[in-house]
């Protein structure tokens, strides 16, 4: 088992610290509430943490709730090995969390990309999972799909060649394309709901992206975009709830019906209009529904053993 290279607890009660990784990549996680099962997140590509904000605040109360960031995000490390990115590496890391933490059998959510981390590390792991939250995202092959276009997986690897040719210029346009108010704005008019969705929801994606390495970043949107799990769907064995927006662009809303219609017993929320932020668009409704889900998944003759601190 490897242990958290330090726990920290800070006075809100959330204890934080870093798991090691196989190939010895530092993996920073936060663990805040108890009571089991335990929530799991696992977050999108380039994102640290935005998308939970408001089930932190409905569900810690009742249960332990494990966050973690992905190797080159956030305070996790980067790899010494820059190819290191793809879902053997994650499913790994995740597992390093769990054990870190002392977390079993716990419910897994996943929020965009962080969908193929949880049904991956299912395929793995089947029986160390409690149950599956998918949320806006998609089972693989994402450039696929984006925009319902393949525009973007065709341009993927010019624009991986042009990181790796002129490594200083694409880093100052990543960060001026990704932190700049441009950005913000194009989001909230054409991407997401900016009616609903508050700026100080958002724009912390924003500013993480921007301190990202544009390197890092597109090699793991590169193993996204060749991943899949859709054969996997027809073997997922634990309950699970497939979160979509109608209106979500980056995995359009067909992807979920196609999960819930493979995945036995699935059960499927449709947000009427959300997009693909509807985690913090639509909070009330995704709360109302998750609770439903958790209070009718079976005990299974099992329980989640939760770190105490």
């Amino acid at each position: 088992m490897r242990y958290p290279f330090a726990v920290q607890q800070d006075p809100r009660g959330v204890d934080a610290g870093f798991a090691e990784a196989p190939d010895g990549t530092r993996i920073h996680w936060t663990a805040i509430g108890s009571g089991s099962p335990a929530l799991v997140c696992s977050d999108g590509i380039g994102c640290d943490g935005f998308a939970w904000k408001y089930l932190i605040r409905d569900f810690s109360p009742k249960h332990r709730i494990v966050r973690w960031h992905y190797r080159g995000h956030g305070r996790s490390g980067i790899p010494r090995d820059a190819t290191r990115v793809g879902f053997d590496d994650l499913s790994a890391d995740l597992e390093a969390v769990l054990q870190a933490t002392d977390t079993r059998n716990p419910v897994l959510l996943g929020h965009s990309m962080g969908v193929q981390v949880a049904l991956e590390y299912h395929r793995r792991h089947p029986e160390g999972v409690e149950a599956l939250v998918l949320m806006c995202g998609s089972h693989g092959l994402p450039l696929d799909t984006f925009h319902d276009s393949k525009a973007l997986k065709i341009l993927l690897p010019s624009m991986i060649a042009a990181t790796e040719k002129y490594p200083q210029a694409m880093n100052l346009i990543w960060r001026l394309a990704a932190g700049g108010e441009l950005a913000y704005q194009i989001a909230t008019h054409l991407e997401v709901n900016g009616r609903l969705v508050l700026r100080e929801d958002f724009a912390p994606y924003f500013r993480h992206l921007a301190g990202m390495d544009p390197r890092l970043f597109l090699g793991m949107l590169r193993h996204a975009s060749e991943h899949t799990a859709f054969d996997h769907l027809p073997h997922v064995n634990v309950p699970t709830l497939v979160v979509a927006g109608t209106a979500d662009t980056f995995t359009p809303y067909w992807l979920s019906e196609e999960m819930h219609a493979r995945i036995p017993g699935a059960e499927l929320l449709t947000v009427p209009g959300g997009t693909h932020v509807a985690p913090i668009e639509h909070p009330e409704l995704i709360t109302l529904r998750l609770e439903k889900f958790l209070a009718r998944i079976p005990a299974r003759g099992r329980t989640a053993a939760l770190r105490t601190g």
